[in-house]
């Protein structure tokens, strides 16, 4: 009887990711929206804004600011967009879809990652560290919508997170960066 309680013990502690403990933001695996897997490591020392987008959503123009964000801090901030289609699904597109759009309307040059699910069952390990205490040692949330924006300082830890509503050039974003 021992054995069958460790063993579920075992199997239900490993089928929830809702508990995952990641030691570190530059520890998780994530690839661009090319495939080729993105090393976090390289943006220690830079403010990182992790920002999950869609095409097809009223936030979209965000991307305008995200981009004018990018050029002005880029000596200190990387802005990488994560594309979901969990809400509403405003992000139907494949990689070269999102690419594309990206490119042609609003001139993106800053990291896009590949297409993951940003809460629930199958919730990426990025997100679980961005929303989790038990990982960031900062705060729990929850992603809300489109465009909710997470920034993490220079040493890897979660500064804070903003509401969609919440513009890129916002000042509760930018006095960070100054």
């Amino acid at each position: 009887m021992n054995l069958l309680k460790a063993f579920l013990a075992t199997f239900s502690s490993k089928s929830s990711n809702k508990k995952m403990e990641i030691s570190s933001i530059y520890n998780i695996k994530i690839n661009a929206l090319n495939g080729k897997p993105i090393d976090l490591t390289d943006y220690k020392g830079k403010f990182i804004l992790f920002v999950n987008v869609a095409s097809k959503c009223g936030f979209t123009p965000q991307y305008k600011e995200l981009q004018k964000l990018h050029e002005k801090y880029e000596d200190k901030l990387q802005v990488i967009g994560v594309p979901c289609n969990q809400f509403g699904g405003q992000e139907p597109g494949n990689a070269d879809d999102i690419e594309s759009f990206c490119e042609v309307n609003y001139g993106v040059t800053f990291q896009i990652t590949e297409k993951i699910n940003v809460k629930g069952k199958h919730q990426h390990p990025l997100y679980t560290w961005l929303s989790q205490k038990i990982n960031n040692g900062v705060k729990d949330s929850s992603v809300k919508w489109n465009f909710q924006k997470y920034l993490v300082d220079p040493n890897g830890n979660l500064v804070d997170y903003f509401l969609s509503t919440t513009k890129p050039l916002s000042s509760k974003i930018v006095k960070h960066l100054k």
